[in-house]
């Protein structure tokens, strides 16, 4: 693996303070959305509620800080896309969201690499920045939304197990029904 890490863990936010989104169905089903799709292979991946049980928006730096303190000897990465890290000076404390991981950026189309790095060099902490290659997928959570609004399948997009949680819950959907 290009990073190396022993295990990667999603985050589902309360309150994302910067990305407001329609008809979003709410922490709770977003957390298990999480679980449910890393059934299977808990040995690579796993789920954290640190940002749901707390209370207000959900600041990155306010999580690196918990999860350091639940594990200071633990080197923590943040994994983003390059058009997150371009936008990572506007960020709440950016300069000690650096302090406390490591940026692993992935390329993301309609991004580019010097916008990354323009970024990232205005901060104390950006060049300890990691680039790594990740096969582009073509899939997006504003993608999958629009296709369940639509009535549109979105089986092998999203493991089965999430695919029967949004239809049970009639999550995302207004019209149509989820396949």
């Amino acid at each position: 693996m290009q990073l190396g890490l022993d295990r990667v863990t999603l985050i589902p936010a309360r309150i994302p303070p910067h990305k407001a989104i329609e008809d979003e169905p709410g922490a709770e089903h977003r957390l298990e959305l999480c679980r449910l799709s890393i059934r299977g292979d808990e040995e690579r991946f796993d789920v954290s509620d640190v940002e749901i049980v707390r209370d207000g928006p959900s600041y990155t730096v306010d999580t690196l800080k918990e999860l350091h303190s639940r594990a200071p000897d633990h080197e923590l990465f943040l994994i983003v896309g390059g058009d997150i890290a371009a936008g990572l000076p506007d960020w709440r404390a950016p300069e000690q969201v650096l302090s406390l991981a490591t940026l692993a950026v992935a390329k993301r189309r309609g991004t580019s690499r010097a916008a990354v790095d323009d970024a990232l060099h205005r901060l104390r902490g950006g060049e300890r920045a990691r680039f790594f290659r990740m096969p582009r997928i073509g899939i997006s959570s504003t993608m999958l939304r629009d296709r369940v609004r639509a009535g549109q399948p979105i089986k092998y997009y999203v493991p089965d197990a999430a695919v029967s949680y949004i239809a049970r819950h009639r999550l995302y959907a207004r019209i149509g029904s989820v396949r």
